[in-house]
């Protein structure tokens, strides 16, 4: 069991850090708790036991879906079900947070197609044992364009507080790095490149992880209310 639980912090060295920073978010939590961002705690712990369920899914009988062996270890369902829970939140963020009523339209529609992406895809391909690939890229890219709509408008913004002690900034920050390379990966993954490319692309991957929660930290750590906005 010790020798188990020691490989898999080796290999899922991420699923700890989600951990820790659902903890310093709760730790924090008094700095934003009124804010948009009040469920941010929820969302992180929500990614920690889908990744943990994921892991036993594969790799322990008792917890396995499908009774058939072909597809005893097949978990993609729950990340099918968590990518489109983490697009809608920030969807929403970032929808309450931008006070342009053109930007604020854009994300809206954008979240529609995003939505309409999944059951489309999900007609040629099946969400049980299957990446919704395309629809993943089409999340990503909208969340992208939300957050340039966000960043564009804070940078014209008259604030006497720094960016440095917006959380929502961060926040920001993190997931531009991590989804701006993400569909890429899923992409590159789904049309099977060569062996050598996968292991470089799951590297960038997995250093975009640590990138992205290591920002939300910094956030946590350095962020103040009155200058979230």
């Amino acid at each position: 069991m010790t020798q188990e639980f020691i490989q898999f912090c080796k290999d899922h060295f991420y699923i700890p850090l989600y951990l820790i920073t659902w903890a310093v978010a709760v730790y924090r939590y008094r700095r934003y708790f009124d804010t948009v961002l009040k469920y941010l705690p929820i969302l992180i712990i929500y990614t920690f036991f889908t990744e943990l369920l994921g892991y036993f899914i594969k790799n322990h009988d008792d917890f396995q879906f499908f009774s058939d062996d072909r597809y005893d270890w097949h978990n993609v369902i729950i990340y099918n079900i968590y990518q489109i829970v983490f697009f809608l939140f920030f969807y929403w963020v970032y929808w309450k947070t931008i006070t342009n009523k053109s930007s604020k339209k854009i994300i809206k529609y954008g979240a529609f197609v995003c939505l309409l992406s999944y059951i489309v895809s999900a007609f040629f391909q099946n969400p049980l044992h299957e990446q919704l690939n395309y629809a993943h890229a089409v999340g990503s890219l909208i969340l992208i364009f939300a957050l340039i709509l966000y960043f564009n408008e804070k940078r014209a913004e008259k604030n006497p507080f720094s960016q440095k002690h917006n959380l929502l900034f961060w926040v920001g920050l993190g997931l531009f790095i991590f989804y701006v390379v993400f569909p890429f990966i899923l992409l590159s993954d789904y049309l099977n490149l060569n062996i050598s490319l996968q292991f470089q692309l799951r590297t960038i991957l997995l250093v975009a992880i640590v990138l992205m929660y290591s920002l939300f930290m910094i956030g946590l750590v350095l962020g103040k209310r009155k200058a979230f906005r």
